[in-house]
């Protein structure tokens, strides 16, 4: 599935009023945003929520980016997949994530993220209708669940990371599988406040195992860890500025092997960021 250089990744089209996530997907379709993707959040109808955004664009794709296997059956993905298909063509791709040993607790099962990933592609793959290889992608960040998504998924779509982690990430997946990592974006000049908009919405992940962990192996330590993120690594994983700064980090993960980088506008401070997304369009072309 082609989904162009550069896309948008945004709770709001997810949370915001019905009216407003369609007709902001439609003009995000015609200013040429390769791809709309959308969080799992804690679940909820995501298979709904993405038809939203199917309904209203033409040619731009929709993504989820990711959905937990602990939340959404596989029988029911496929399912969903497949219908959504038929209706407007080949246009989702579906995110897989395996979570944590605390949602998968709460599911009632043990937690074996590679043995559970491979499980829950095997039931995609053996649905009346499957879910396409090229169709899905994984939320992997260490290497073993990136040499899995690499052989069993499109590719991987790694959340809070750096160019060098997207250097790294391309050498275990081989020079085929799709590489689309997250960029979390201030468009603020001042870095006071950019870091102050980020450590908002970022802080809350840094205590997430999973997360820190990933963090950790890219070269950060305990100290950048805590009181909501260091500035080093806040700039590390967060690009903030004009248009023309925040191309620039969106090249980096180009340049470090990214086929596509999915652009998250956080401290906005409005509903629906409709103006910073206009503003940064100039990136999808």
């Amino acid at each position: 599935m082609e989904l162009g250089r550069t896309g948008l990744w945004s709770i709001e089209l997810r949370t915001a009023d019905p009216v407003e996530i369609a007709d902001a997907a439609a003009e995000l379709d015609e200013l040429g945003w390769g791809a709309l993707w959308i969080p799992g959040l804690g679940g909820g109808d995501i298979l709904g929520d993405a038809e939203r955004l199917l309904r209203a664009t033409r040619v731009t794709k929709v993504a989820v980016g990711v959905l937990s296997i602990w939340r959404h059956r596989a029988e029911d993905m496929a399912a969903g997949h497949a219908r959504l298909g038929s209706a407007y063509g080949r246009r989702l791709l579906l995110g897989l994530g395996v979570s944590d040993p605390g949602t998968a607790e709460a599911a009632g099962s043990a937690f074996h993220p590679l043995a559970d990933m491979g499980a829950y592609l095997d039931a995609l793959d053996q649905a009346p209708v499957p879910v396409p290889r090229d169709e899905r992608v994984m939320a992997a960040l260490g290497p073993r669940m990136t040499r899995l998504a690499g052989r069993r998924t499109a590719g991987v779509h790694p959340f809070m990371v750096t160019p060098e982690h997207t250097a790294a990430a391309r050498k275990h997946l081989g020079a085929g599988p799709l590489l689309a990592p997250y960029q979390a974006v201030v468009l603020e000049s001042d870095p006071r406040r950019a870091r102050a908009a980020a450590r908002e919405f970022l802080g809350a992940f840094l205590t997430m195992d999973h997360y820190a962990r990933s963090l950790l192996r890219q070269g950060f330590t305990e100290d950048d860890l805590a009181d909501g993120g260091s500035d080093r690594l806040i700039d590390g994983v967060v690009a903030r500025g004009d248009v023309d700064a925040i191309g620039e980090r969106v090249r980096a993960h180009h340049d470090a092997g990214a086929d596509h980088v999915c652009l998250h506008v956080v401290g906005a401070g409005s509903a629906v960021p409709l103006p910073q997304w206009r503003e940064l369009a100039v990136l999808a072309r």
